[in-house]
């Protein structure tokens, strides 16, 4: 089977909305993500959890930029754990951006969230 599917993608993006809805969100190399946020144009520590509610009702299962299978983490916290990025056009950011996330029992794991950078192609 070449997972995730159309349906498991859905699932997870229903998990990551609960969880942000719940604020059962935890960030993975959290200067990374400041760093990022202030690229972005907004408050880490105020908007965070406000513009993952809003990109999460953007993102569909179209926007799905992960490999098949999907990648597994490699960071401590959530080492072995299915990765699931997305690219999307944000309305609120004014800007294409890519998140990046993992999801445990205890809620959402936020590895990236950045302005997309595609990657360039070799001549």
């Amino acid at each position: 089977m070449n997972r995730p599917s159309h349906k498991e993608i859905l699932g997870k993006l229903r998990e990551a909305r609960a969880a942000v809805r719940n604020e059962n969100v935890f960030l993975i190399d959290q200067d990374i993500i400041a760093e990022d946020a202030i690229e972005l144009g907004y408050d880490i520590q105020a908007e965070l959890l406000d513009i993952l509610s809003e990109l999460f009702e953007e993102i569909s299962v179209d926007g799905y930029a992960g490999s098949r299978p999907p990648q597994k983490s490699y960071k401590d916290d959530i080492h072995g754990l299915d990765l699931f990025p997305f690219v999307l056009a944000s309305r609120r950011l004014e800007c294409r951006v890519y998140v990046k996330f993992a999801l445990t029992g205890t809620g959402l794991w936020l590895v990236s969230l950045h302005k997309d950078r595609p990657l360039k192609e070799k001549p």
